[in-house]
């Protein structure tokens, strides 16, 4: 329960003005499709987290616990300098009106390569021996954090302070670094 309890928090917190939070309120603005929008992220969310997991429980099992622990602490110790740095969408992006939900699927598993909360799922997942708990807190996390954009859009970003809300991000990976070192 720790696991998916931890993992839903600080996925949901790291998000709060994240470029894939970002692409929600794009998205949603362009196609207008709320619900296969939000269809689109959750499975794309399960998929990319799902492959991120599965790497941290492998890489979990090729070093020993104590370098899996200083490994994950300096982890989260990065994660947490990276969460006070704001991200932007590069660019005009062009959507196919076609279908909502393979569009928003395609951009969200992509957009989500490389991400924190990619890089995040991996560390969790090679900290905690429960990939499924992992996984589901992590696609949760993004839910929470996305959904909201997709429904409310811009009217959400201004009364957010993404301010406070990265640097709560930022205390949660550091907590769980030096939570990582102590257990």
């Amino acid at each position: 329960m720790e696991a998916l309890l931890v993992s839903t928090a600080l996925v949901a917190l790291a998000e709060m003005g994240d470029k894939t939070q970002l692409l929600s309120f794009v998205l949603a603005a362009k196609l207008k499709r709320k619900l296969p929008i939000a269809a689109g992220i959750l499975f794309a969310t399960l998929a990319n987290h799902f492959l991120a997991g599965w790497v941290g429980a492998w890489l979990a099992t090729l070093v020993s616990p104590q370098t899996l622990k200083w490994i994950v602490a300096a982890s989260f110790f990065a994660f947490a300098v990276w969460a006070l740095k704001p991200d932007t969408l590069e660019g005009e992006r062009e959507y196919s009106s076609r279908s909502a939900f393979l569009t928003t699927l395609v951009a969200f598993f992509l957009v989500e390569m490389g991400d924190k909360t990619q890089l995040a799922t991996v560390a969790l997942a090679a900290r905690y021996d429960a990939l499924v708990a992992v996984v589901l807190g992590t696609t949760l996390g993004m839910m929470i954090a996305n959904v909201p954009a997709v429904w409310l859009g811009e009217t959400l970003a201004h009364r957010v302070d993404m301010k406070l809300m990265r640097w709560i991000a930022a205390a949660l990976f550091v907590l769980l670094g030096v939570l990582a070192l102590l257990t």
